[in-house]
């Protein structure tokens, strides 16, 4: 099977890269190890390093050199609004909930219960289906799965979108 094992560092309109096949995949889906379907039918193995994060609209290499585009595929999420935004991001934050930021919104992941706990927090919340793009601290993954270490050294730091 073709494995992806790296993330092209280059902004699209930088060269002329031929974009040979996609996926689309939930975030969950396109950050771990695992197979995701082409649109074209083939499956690919997603292998890329530990801290590598995945989001809609990059591009890929595929073992085989083709350049594959990543696509996110819509989620069920809370969109979340008011004034408490702040405190509400540090409570779920703590509880290792990922977010998504937005300019005075945050989204979360839908998750049963959860409406009612936020509408006693008096925030204004509603179901979307959107592609979901959390917040991922780069230098917050573990080694534990890692068998290489020579590519610390090559985060993106470039995450304030």
């Amino acid at each position: 099977m073709v494995e992806v094992r790296a993330k092209l560092k280059i902004k699209r309109g930088a060269y002329n890269v031929q974009v040979k096949d996609r996926f689309t995949a939930s975030f969950a889906d396109r950050n771990r190890p695992g197979v995701v379907r082409l649109a074209s039918g083939e499956d690919v193995a997603l292998k890329l390093p530990g801290g590598e994060t995945l989001r809609g609209g990059d591009l890929v290499t595929a073992s085989d050199g083709r350049v594959l585009e990543v696509v996110a595929a819509p989620e069920k999420l809370l969109h979340i609004e008011g004034a408490r935004l702040a405190h509400l991001a540090w409570l779920l934050g703590n509880g290792h909930v990922p977010l998504q930021f937005g300019d005075n919104w945050l989204r979360m992941a839908e998750a049963p219960g959860m409406d009612d706990a936020l509408a006693h927090f008096g925030v204004q919340v509603r179901k979307v289906e959107e592609p979901f793009e959390p917040e991922v601290l780069a230098h917050g993954h573990d080694h534990s799965h890692d068998h290489d270490h020579d590519h610390d050294h090559d985060h993106d730091h470039d995450h304030h979108h």
